[in-house]
């Protein structure tokens, strides 16, 4: 074993040790489908998950932009990802916001707490002021579908949290306006890409990337629930990306760009672990009847068992350099969507099962301020850590 900081000056010595570590991650992760793996942690007591909610609720009231939003461009440092100004960051602000404000309202923040009610009224009327109006920041940075995604999400659930009919109108108004958008920049593959750079068209050459489209078709559905009618062609499309990108146990590769290389270490169970609980998730609420109970159950026990391979990319600086290409942002994401997949089991007792190893994880991960997050991203990573973590928590207690 070497510390981090030892050099090793000779080049067949690395070599050895390079190939040794990849058939070491090779064999921990390329086991038998059959095979059960479980993870056994003590789940937290109730108490102890609601306190930490009540902390992660008021770092989202006090860190709260003063028009409404969440994050901003100001905090960076020596490498910073592509995100070209100022259309990036109105899509970073969007999709941040967006996911906050759906944390806050899923889980009642507002209930004998003014300043959360408060909170969530000022990022209702922002979002309602600016969503519209978030696009691509260039020809090749897409990442407004990300604010259009998670936008339908928290529009449906402000349409859920008001009474006023004139109100309901104009939520469903903007739902329709943020569908059309991802119709606008639906990838030619079907699906959605988060950059083009093929040929940067009007329609966006992007190659389709497999967890962004399942973030779109799980938006989507949620339109669906207040009687919105969702175009069948793009989600047909998207559902057919997603399904060609699908390897036979379920994990899956990162976009269609990388599908001609099913065993390169991104594309394998452990670097697909966080966004298989995305994909998996989607297709079944699409209704994808291969996505089964027994496939929702492995790839939780896989999540719970392997969690150190997410684990070990949370927090570093640079996207993808950690063992099969994790990147940090994986880490909240994924553990988001392995709390819907709970929630959709048959079995409610072993969904109960999962939720406390999902709470186990999650919950020793707050920060002191209340916060959680997994990778820098100017001021963005806190907020949306946050949100995924507090959304995640609701799904275990309940």
């Amino acid at each position: 074993m070497f510390s981090q900081g030892t050099p090793l000056k000779c080049n067949p010595c690395r070599g050895i040790i390079a190939v040794m570590g990849i058939l070491i991650a090779s064999c921990a992760m390329e086991c038998p489908a059959e095979e059960k793996q479980v993870a056994h942690r003590k789940p937290p007591a109730a108490g102890k998950i609601e306190s930490a909610m009540k902390r992660g609720v008021d770092f989202l009231v006090t860190n709260q932009n003063k028009d409404g939003s969440w994050g901003s461009a100001r905090n960076t440092k020596g490498l910073n990802i592509f995100a070209p100004v100022p259309g990036a960051h109105h899509a970073f602000r969007a999709a941040v916001t967006s996911l906050c404000l759906s944390s806050l309202i899923e889980i009642k923040a507002e209930k004998n707490n003014p300043a959360a009610k408060a909170a969530i009224d000022r990022a209702e009327a922002w979002i309602l002021a600016n969503l519209g109006s978030v696009r691509r920041a260039t020809g090749d940075a897409i990442y407004n579908v990300w604010g259009h995604s998670y936008g339908i999400s928290a529009l449906v659930l402000m349409h859920q949290r008001t009474s006023e009919a004139k109100r309901k109108v104009k939520i469903k108004e903007t739902i329709d306006h943020q569908i059309r958008m991802l119709e606008k920049y639906e990838s030619v593959d079907g699906g959605w890409g988060y950059y083009d750079f093929r040929y940067q068209a009007k329609q966006p050459s992007s190659s389709s990337i497999s967890f962004t489209s399942a973030t779109g078709l799980v938006a989507l559905k949620d339109a669906e629930k207040i009687g919105i009618k969702v175009p069948d062609r793009l989600v047909k499309r998207a559902f057919a990306s997603i399904q060609r990108q699908r390897k036979p146990d379920f994990s899956y590769a990162y976009g269609e760009y990388l599908k001609m290389r099913p065993m390169a270490g991104i594309n394998r169970p452990g670097g697909s672990l966080g966004r298989s609980q995305a994909c998996n998730i989607a297709m079944r609420y699409w209704g994808d009847d291969k996505v089964t109970d027994k496939v929702i159950d492995t790839w939780l026990d896989r999540l719970w068992a392997r969690n150190g391979w997410l684990s070990i990319g949370r927090k570093r600086p640079v996207p993808h350099e950690s063992w099969f290409a994790v990147a940090g942002y994986f880490f909240y994401y994924g553990h988001y969507y392995a709390a819907l997949c709970l929630e959709d089991l048959e079995d409610k007792e072993n969904a109960a099962h999962h939720g406390g190893q999902l709470a186990a994880v999650i919950l020793p991960l707050q920060e002191k301020d209340g916060s959680w997050w997994d990778y820098p991203l100017y001021s963005y990573h806190r907020p949306y850590g946050t949100a995924f973590a507090l959304m995640t928590l609701h799904r275990c207690l309940r």
